[in-house]
């Protein structure tokens, strides 16, 4: 098993570095055990090099501290105060290697992610060639999977999941907490007895609930993610031992130490690599490779995110070792716009098909982005 390898080198220097802080209506209200959010909350970076290229990122957090700490307002505070002028202050930037330099300032990993997103865009824009390319990947079709949030009532569930189905989707994720669990999976499997399916519970369970993951174990999930607590990594590995169904860290696979701490105490079997809560593509290629070598099997999650940092995901889903359908759905499934030209869809297959061109192959709409904005930033060298 090798290591991701960087096609090529190159030294950039930036220019300017703008941020549009958006708001796009969702579709319908995302449920999960935590909370739920009727729009999507996200900073735009456009950054420009000397070169004049343009590369954009996505800072991506949920608003309200949804899934983390890491709110919008704090992701615009750490970059307009702190990574902004770092980089700006910087003659010229390794971006292969830039997340060593992110790994100096503690947190906001989600900035992080937004601005090394933004230098990965131009990096190659620059050189002319698909970012999946510059990665270690090739261009191929992406398998997506669906995530549907907590309904009030199982028929609503139902409805969504057929509707769901019928778009195409290869995997069906519905979301759980303590009383929303056994009685909608067993719904589904009642109907879809040989769907690929499975359960995420975003923390709500504790070790004291294993009747509960016992039941689960009668319906053939494809696992279940993150049924503990963030920091439950020990708790996780006796969960997992007594249980069938495997399990996958997300909340817990959030750093490259969180996911050694996994591997030592066998809490998991799969990992969701989210590229805006681990910090940038930088980090994530390294937590990639590390899992692999660990035997653990790997999937590309989102927060869910707008066009952009769904797009860059895309292009990390094509590397070797992502092995289950992603989160990143089509633009239509979550918004009632989007920022990106064309938007990303699936067909009738369940793939996303990236376009061909330079950097994602998706074109930023800047009319869009103007009409969504309620804050917009310039820094210029």
């Amino acid at each position: 098993m090798t290591a991701t390898v960087f096609s090529k080198e190159q030294l950039i220097g930036v220019k300017s570095i703008t941020l549009h802080r958006v708001r796009v209506p969702l579709v319908e209200p995302f449920r999960i055990s935590n909370g739920s959010v009727a729009e999507k909350d996200a900073i735009l970076i456009e950054l420009v090099t000397e070169g004049a290229i343009t590369g954009w990122g996505e800072a991506s957090p949920m608003s309200g501290a949804f899934y983390s700490s890491d709110t919008p307002e704090t992701a615009w505070l750490s970059l307009t105060e702190t990574m902004i002028p770092a980089v700006l202050n910087t003659a010229e930037i390794e971006v292969k290697s830039f997340f060593k330099t992110l790994r100096t300032q503690p947190g906001d990993p989600f900035a992080k992610a937004g601005l090394e997103g933004a230098l990965w865009d131009a990096y190659a824009n620059s050189l002319d060639i698909p970012l999946c390319e510059l990665l270690g990947g090739q261009t191929r079709p992406i398998p997506s999977g669906v995530a549907i949030g907590i309904y009030d009532h199982v028929d609503q569930l139902l409805e969504r999941v057929a509707t769901f189905i019928e778009q195409g989707y290869r995997r069906v994720k519905i979301k759980i907490e303590p009383g929303w669990d056994i009685e909608p999976v067993a719904a589904i499997r009642k109907h879809y007895p040989e769907l690929p399916l499975m359960v995420d519970a975003n923390a709500a369970y504790s070790v004291a609930d294993i009747a509960v993951f016992r039941e689960l174990d009668d319906y053939r999930l494809t696992m279940i993610e993150q049924p503990l607590a963030r920091a439950a990594h020990v708790e996780a590995g006796i969960l997992s031992r007594q249980i069938r169904t495997p399990l996958c860290a997300d909340e817990s696979a959030e750093s490259l130490e969180s996911l050694q701490s996994l591997i030592a105490n066998e809490a998991a079997q799969i990992i969701n690599i989210k590229v805006q809560r681990v910090g940038g593509l930088g980090e994530a290629l390294q937590m990639l490779n590390v899992a692999r070598l660990a035997g653990l099997e790997c999937w590309v999650g989102t927060m869910p995110e707008l066009g952009v940092a769904s797009a860059q995901g895309l292009h990390l889903a094509t590397l070797g070792g992502f092995t289950y359908p992603t989160d990143i759905e089509a633009s239509a499934r979550w918004y009632v716009d989007d920022v990106v030209a064309p938007p990303i869809e699936i067909d009738s297959r369940g793939y996303i098909r990236i376009p061909a061109g330079p950097g994602t192959g998706y074109n930023i709409v800047r009319e869009k982005v103007e009409r969504y904005s309620i804050d917009t930033v310039t820094f210029e060298n």
